[in-house]
């Protein structure tokens, strides 16, 4: 059998199209049978794990891909660097651990769930991120179709579930038993990040009900990273630089004014 059709056979995908230059490097190296073999299957290993993570991605619906590397740590120096390097190491995902990110709006805290979430995909895990908005349309619509076990164990089956913006609009105690229920099912079996404005002494605000806000802190704490970070809002800081806000303009002719006198 030829050459070709036992590339075929073995559904070898990437192979083929390197294999030319691989065996001119090959033979320019002076490579062994056995290191051979290693480069060539490392290539179709490589080119299967790249065309799986670029599937994993699409399927997770990040808003944007955001990795670890691109954060700006100088500009949010209440982030503990060594925690979320730990984080990025993925370790969270195959023990089902949750994270939590606390913080302001603009402060970073999808940034950094959305680069957590690259990593376990990088890592071969399943992704999936959702708005609070977003999944309150999912769960509502299943319920009043008479479907929503069946959502439920969809939205159970990503190994990391990317909840973001929960606190910025209040949920109904309808909602909250939802969120709860999701939650329950999600508990040691997968890991959540979640992003939120609200502090936790906050969350029975959130969610309409103090009994249902603790028990749904006591499933996503269980086994958790909170990520409390405090600062000024990233998005705003080069506004602020260029003195657009009206406190800005005031401080800024204030000072022109006494520099004057």
């Amino acid at each position: 059998m030829e050459l070709t059709g036992l590339m075929d056979k073995l559904k070898l995908e990437f192979l083929p199209d390197n294999l030319d230059s691989l065996c001119e490097q090959a033979s320019k190296r002076d490579l062994g049978y056995r290191e051979f073999l290693v480069e060539a299957l490392s290539t179709e290993w490589a080119g299967r794990h790249q065309k799986g993570l670029e599937s994993r991605l699409r399927q997770a619906r990040l808003p944007w891909i955001k990795t670890i590397e691109q954060f700006d740590f100088s500009f949010q120096p209440s982030i503990d660097r060594k925690v979320v390097r730990e984080l990025s190491g993925g370790g969270f995902a195959d023990r089902g651990e949750n994270i939590i990110l606390l913080g302001p709006p603009g402060v970073g805290k999808t940034h950094i769930a959305i680069a957590l979430g690259v990593k376990a995909a990088e890592a071969g895990h399943r992704v999936l991120f959702l708005s609070l908005e977003q999944m309150m349309i999912k769960l509502k619509k299943a319920q009043l179709e008479n479907r929503l076990d069946r959502q439920l164990q969809q939205l159970t089956y990503p190994k990391v579930l990317i909840i973001d913006e929960v606190g910025y609009l209040p949920l109904d105690r309808d909602e909250a038993s939802l969120f709860f229920r999701l939650i329950t099912r999600r508990y040691e079996k997968a890991s959540t990040i979640l992003t939120s404005n609200k502090g936790f002494v906050d969350w029975g605000e959130v969610f309409n009900d103090q009994v249902i806000a603790t028990a749904i802190l006591d499933r996503l704490l269980h086994h958790s990273t909170t990520l409390n970070i405090k600062g000024e809002s990233y998005r705003l800081k080069e506004k602020k630089k260029a003195g657009l806000f009206a406190g800005d303009q005031l401080t800024k002719k204030k000072q022109h004014i006494g520099a004057k006198s």
